[in-house]
């Protein structure tokens, strides 16, 4: 199925990508979402990126004290 590019500065990224690779636009447009998508399969996930963060949270045990307005009023010395 053939894809309609209606935006104009898509449309002209598309010609200088194929006009400096000295290929057609639509091997431009291909070779520029191949790339997109190996990188995209490449970047680590957020839960991923957050797991040595989440990790080091655990490490800290529960004090169980509650983080209300009054735990937050006493950070900042207000009464």
């Amino acid at each position: 199925m053939p894809l309609n590019i209606r935006s104009e500065e898509v449309n002209r990224l598309a010609e200088k990508v194929a006009a400096l690779a000295k290929v057609s636009k639509t091997e431009a447009v291909r070779t520029a979402l191949v790339r997109e998508v190996e990188r995209l399969e490449r970047t680590p996930s957020l839960l991923e990126r957050l797991r040595p963060a989440r990790a080091r949270i655990a490490r800290h045990p529960d004090t169980g004290l509650e983080a209300d307005k009054a735990f937050f009023d006493d950070l900042n010395g207000e009464p």
